[in-house]
This record gives C-alpha cells, sequence and structure tokens, in this order.
C-alpha cells in the first residue's frame, strides 16, 4: 500500500508502529527497507507501542520515531519521547531555536523554555518500574490478558473480534464490537455500572470498543469485562 501510493511529490513516509483504533503492529521494517531504497525518510508514530511490546529501534531502522509516554510506560502525562538518526539530526529544526553549537546535538529539541521538572524527572522512575519488570514479561501478560477475554468472546456469533488472534499483529490492545449494538451505549453502561473505562469507537469501516488492560488489571476485572460483553451479546443491554 505505501509503495503503491509514492509519487514524485512523496516527501516523507509518516506511518504508526500500532493502530490505536485496533491494535495492529504494523510491518515498519519493511516500509523502511522499501523507502529507503527510494531515499524516502520514515517517521513512526509508536504512542501505543513503547512500553507495550518488547522491541528496539534497531528492530525498526527508521529515521525518527516519536511516542507519548503516559501511556504503556506510565509516565506523567505530557512527557514524550523523539528519536531521530544520528544523520538526521543537523538538518531537523527544533521548534524552538537552539545555539547553533547544537546543530548536531540530539538535545537542542530539549529546548522548549521553563516546564514542569517534576514530570520530566518522573521518567526515570516510569524506566525503573518498567525494566524491574522486564519489557518481554511485560508483553507476554498484556498478551494473556488480551487472550483471556478474547478467546471466550470469539466463540459468539454476535460479536466481532477487529484485532487479530495472532501474536505478530497484536499484543494487548484490541477492538471488539458487539453486533447490533451501539458501542457508546455499551462503554456507557460499563461505566455506570462498574466504573470500567473502555473507548468506544465509531470508524466508517468498523465500530466497536477499544480494550486496554495493563499490567494493574486484575483477572477478576478482565473476566467480569468478559461476562458482561457475553450478556449483552446474548441479551443485549440491560434497560436500566
Amino acid at each position: 500500500i505505501y509503495e503503491k501510493n509514492i509519487t514524485s511529490k512523496t516527501k516523507l513516509i509518516l506511518m504508526s508502529h500500532m493502530i490505536n483504533l485496533t491494535g495492529q503492529f504494523l510491518p515498519v521494517k519493511k516500509v523502511v527497507n522499501m523507502a529507503r531504497k527510494k531515499g524516502i525518510p520514515v517517521i513512526v508514530d509508536g504512542a501505543h507501542s513503547f512500553g507495550h511490546g518488547e522491541f528496539t529501534i534497531k528492530d525498526l531502522d527508521c529515521d525518527y520515531f516519536a511516542t507519548s509516554l503516559h501511556k504503556w510506560l506510565l509516565a506523567p502525562m505530557g512527557t514524550g519521547m523523539l528519536y531521530v538518526r544520528k544523520d538526521k539530526i543537523k538538518g531537523l529544526w527544533p521548534m524552538t531555536p537552539a545555539s547553533e553549537s547544537q546543530d548536531d546535538d540530539i538535545r537542542k529539541f530539549e529546548e522548549i523554555g521553563t516546564h514542569p521538572a517534576g514530570n520530566i524527572l518522573a521518567i526515570t522512575e516510569a524506566i525503573t518500574f518498567h525494566n524491574g519488570i522486564g519489557a518481554k514479561r511485560k508483553e507476554e501478560r498484556l498478551r494473556y490478558l488480551f487472550r483471556r477475554w478474547a478467546d471466550r468472546l470469539v466463540k459468539h456469533e454476535n460479536i466481532k473480534l477487529h484485532t487479530s488472534l495472532n501474536p505478530k499483529y497484536s499484543c494487548g490492545l484490541a477492538n471488539v464490537e458487539v453486533v447490533g449494538v451501539d458501542s457508546n451505549k455499551i462503554g456507557g453502561y460499563l461505566w455506570n455500572k462498574h466504573r470500567m473505562i473502555v473507548t468506544p469507537i465509531k470508524h466508517d469501516e468498523f465500530e466497536g470498543l477499544r480494550i486496554t488492560p495493563n499490567i494493574y488489571t486484575t483477572l477478576d476485572e478482565v473476566d467480569l469485562f468478559a461476562d458482561e460483553m457475553e450478556m449483552i451479546a446474548k441479551n443485549g443491554l440491560p434497560n436500566s
């Protein structure tokens, strides 16, 4: 798809590592290899993959990688990370002017004026916590939580899973639909009854609930979600 849509005007390819709607992993390295042969740099949106699945920048080999850190790494809101290939740093302007002596220095992108130091300092704690668990262990736990509810719900003819069960294409984030029942109403019901947070998504091609359990999510909570979805698939939403 990416190669087919490249034209003489294409200067940059922006792609997601993990799609936020369905949790699908995209073949970043394959796209990067194709684009590099054509002299086109690739920037990767890793908002949902960083701290979620186990990988390294070397695995992706992209030119730029940007992510938010408050999602799966559990750092404070407003924190993020930018990776730039060393040979691309000089040619990329920072949003706020930095000293010429920093032209080749990645830290020129930190020149953003006065900002809350507490948020930045807390990133270290989040990384320490993440490393204490281990990226692979965390990924395996998230996959387990996903499969715990998904393996139950896919058995119901009134339920559609919009996320692949193949671990090559997914991890802990997934999208599920109860056919014929408004996803916004299901989300409201789950919140009002159980204070359960899900994200209703309505797309031109599908609708459903984005489900994102994390390492702090208990098995009882996952099972309760599956129980409620099975009930809704069978009987519809309660009237009250």
